[in-house]
C-alpha cells in the first residue's frame, strides 16, 4: 500500500468556482498510485468542494444564483465579526461539502465525462485556501 499526501495552496477570487481538476490530477500522477482512492479535504469553513459540470459554465452560474437566493447576505445574522458575507458563507459550506473521495484507476482519477473538481469560494473577497490531497493505493 502506498500513501501520498500534498497540501495545495490555492488562491480564489471572490464568490466564484475555481476549477482545480488539473492540479489534483498532477498530484495523483506524482503519487505513482495506479489503483486506489484520492481523498480531498478543504481546510476551511467558508468555502467548499464541488464535483460538477465542467463543459457548460451556465450550470455553475445557475448554482451560484440559486445559493445566493437560498442564503441571502442581506439577512441579519448574529455572527458578523468577519463581515456581512461570513455567516452566509458558513451556511453555504454547511449545505455543500468540504471533502470528496474519487477512485483512481490506471493512475488517473475516475471522473465522469462532464465532471470537474472546484473550490467554491463563498466569500466576497478571494482567499488563500488549503486543499489536502491524500492518496492511497497500489
Amino acid at each position: 500500500m502506498t500513501y501520498h499526501q500534498q497540501i495545495l495552496q490555492l488562491k480564489t477570487t471572490g464568490k466564484s468556482l475555481a476549477k482545480v481538476t488539473a492540479k489534483v490530477e498532477e498530484v495523483v500522477a506524482k503519487s505513482g498510485v495506479q489503483t486506489g482512492l484520492c481523498t480531498l479535504f478543504l481546510r476551511h469553513t467558508s468555502a467548499s468542494l464541488l464535483l460538477q459540470e465542467n463543459a457548460d459554465p451556465d450550470v455553475l452560474e445557475d448554482l451560484q444564483h440559486f445559493f445566493s437566493d437560498l442564503v441571502p447576505e442581506q439577512r441579519r445574522y448574529r455572527h458578523s465579526t468577519e463581515g456581512p458575507d461570513d455567516m452566509p458563507a458558513h451556511i453555504r459550506t454547511a449545505l455543500t461539502h468540504t471533502s470528496e473521495q474519487i477512485p483512481i484507476h490506471r493512475g488517473r482519477l475516475v471522473l465522469g465525462t462532464w465532471q470537474g473538481i472546484y473550490i467554491w469560494e463563498h466569500r466576497q473577497q478571494g482567499h488563500y485556501r488549503e486543499l489536502v490531497v491524500h492518496i492511497q493505493g497500489e
